[in-house]
């Protein structure tokens, strides 16, 4: 395999399935998706993203998607589709948004520059551009994280380092799937 000369070589990213927003405003948990696994990862591999992290607190979950993993990592899945297993060989599986920051801290060494997400626009917040900028010109790891369900919690925004700007299309419909936002999001920043 070539080497990694991506322009987001120190980019991770996360789908945060807690904490996140349900339609009326509360705090809920998501569930994992197959297609969300399948579909981001694909994405994140062919950008040159270091790691896909999947954040969920339920066992139950959790077990879903080591199912899934094992599968396209050891099982039947290695030979009937080897560029999957490529794909999910960046794929992590964290039980909090902290634990997945904790782990990048240890594998980088680094200070985590963590960037918020949402259809919603906030007042102080980067362009793409300027995100992308400052994803280039620094060693240290960027994580950006996606939210499911009606998006990431209040709590998780106010922890970030940085807000990027929502995506918008050209039209009064904004309701991206999470894995549209992926794609749109690191096509913009690393393509």
């Amino acid at each position: 395999m070539k080497e990694n000369l991506s322009l987001c070589k120190n980019l991770y990213i996360a789908l945060l399935h807690y904490p996140v927003y349900n339609k009326k405003g509360d705090i809920v948990t998501t569930a994992v998706t197959n297609i969300d696994i399948h579909d981001i990862s694909r994405t994140a591999r062919t950008y040159g993203v270091k790691g896909f992290y999947i954040i969920t607190p339920v066992e139950q979950q959790k077990v879903f998607v080591e199912r899934i993993l094992h599968h396209w990592q050891k099982g039947y899945g290695t030979t009937y589709n080897p560029s999957r297993k490529q794909a999910f060989d960046i794929v992590r599986l964290e039980a909090t948004l902290d634990d997945a920051v904790l782990a990048i801290a240890r594998e980088t060494g680094s200070t985590v520059n963590m960037v918020a997400t949402s259809a919603s626009s906030r007042e102080k917040h980067l362009t793409f551009k300027e995100l992308k900028e400052k994803v280039s010109e620094s060693r240290e790891p960027f994580l950006i994280v996606f939210g499911t369900g009606w998006g990431v919690t209040r709590e998780v925004i106010d922890k970030a380092d940085f807000f990027v700007e929502p995506i918008r299309g050209n039209s009064d419909y904004n309701h991206l799937s999470v894995r549209s936002a992926a794609a749109v999001t690191l096509d913009r920043l690393c393509g």
